[in-house]
């Protein structure tokens, strides 16, 4: 992995109206790097990334991406970068290879039908190029936005969801691609609610309310956490899970088929609260390891108490 940033923005504002949409929002990306970009919805992911990609101008910050202002020349790095939005985007009464071709055409590719065909040989779509984008399925129809967007060879690739009403066995492929593209040097930011698929990134960003919030490896940002997670093996009365789920110290409470994970910040307070637990039949209390899931939870409440 270079140490050069492909991305690297300081103090990103993107207002509407009254409302800050993105705050003050600094991010560094280096060439050949997967940063996942997470958060709830209506955090400022996708503004961010448009405002990264040159569709929107910021109203605050300043930096560059793949060494260009993202103020003044935004249109040199729209030619650079590749977008794939949430929403299937294509001519759906079109051919996949007839998708391509128009996209080719756009970015004056030559000559059109080789850059068409050698993207639909590199992405496995060749047997499928005279089947309408309309009746592909929604793994297929990914295939097909991913073609769409590297086919000009850009430099950096942002992806917003892309994975969103994807089968498990689609998503895995997809993630596949994802690796070897940025192996042979493509960078790349994706936002995503997969915690399965943020923890395939390099590096992951959880930004909420606009603001970013932490950014680091997975096990960074879950050590720096600071949450103390607990399992709870055997079935507990309803009496017995009411009481935990009030006792101080207790932030939160998940079930994990039979299991129950018992979160919070204090591990005291923590022991405390499961101490009644312990002496019970049938029921066993062990340290366990706090997932990426435990630590978004934290963040996206305490996201919403500072908003409310």
């Amino acid at each position: 992995m270079s140490a050069t940033l492909a991305i690297d923005v300081r103090g990103m504002t993107k207002r509407f109206g009254r409302r800050t949409v993105v705050d003050n929002v600094d991010l560094a990306v280096a060439t050949g790097e997967i940063v996942g970009f997470l958060g709830p919805n209506g955090s400022g992911k996708t503004t961010t990334i448009r405002m990264i990609c040159g569709l929107l101008r910021p109203d605050a910050g300043q930096g560059t991406v793949l060494g260009l202002d993202v103020r003044t020349q935004s249109a040199a790095i729209k030619r650079q970068v590749g977008y794939m939005t949430q929403r299937f985007s294509f001519y759906e009464d079109l051919t996949i290879a007839e998708n391509l071709t128009f996209v080719a055409r756009l970015y004056e590719l030559k000559p059109v039908e080789e850059a068409v065909a050698k993207t639909l040989e590199g992405l496995g779509l060749s047997s499928r190029k005279d089947q309408l984008a309309g009746t592909l399925s929604g793994g297929w129809k990914q295939r097909l936005a991913l073609a769409a967007c590297i086919m000009h060879q850009p430099r950096l690739l942002l992806l917003d969801e892309p994975t969103a009403g994807v089968d498990p066995k689609a998503r895995r492929e997809f993630w596949d691609e994802i690796h070897r593209l940025a192996a042979d040097g493509l960078t790349v930011l994706v936002s995503t609610h997969y915690m399965d698929e943020a923890e395939r990134c390099h590096r992951i960003g959880y930004i909420a309310y606009g603001r970013m919030l932490a950014t680091g490896t997975v096990e960074e940002v879950v050590r720096g956490s600071g949450l103390v997670t607990y399992i709870v093996h055997g079935a507990l009365r309803p009496e017995q899970m009411r009481a935990l789920s009030m006792a101080d110290g207790v932030e939160q409470i998940a079930p994990f088929g039979a299991s129950l994970h018992v979160v919070g910040t204090d591990r005291s307070k923590l022991e405390a609260a499961l101490a009644p637990l312990k002496g019970e039949a049938g029921i066993g209390v062990e340290p366990g390891e706090t997932s990426l899931e435990d630590v978004f939870i934290k963040f996206m409440t305490g996201a919403q108490e500072r908003a409310a």
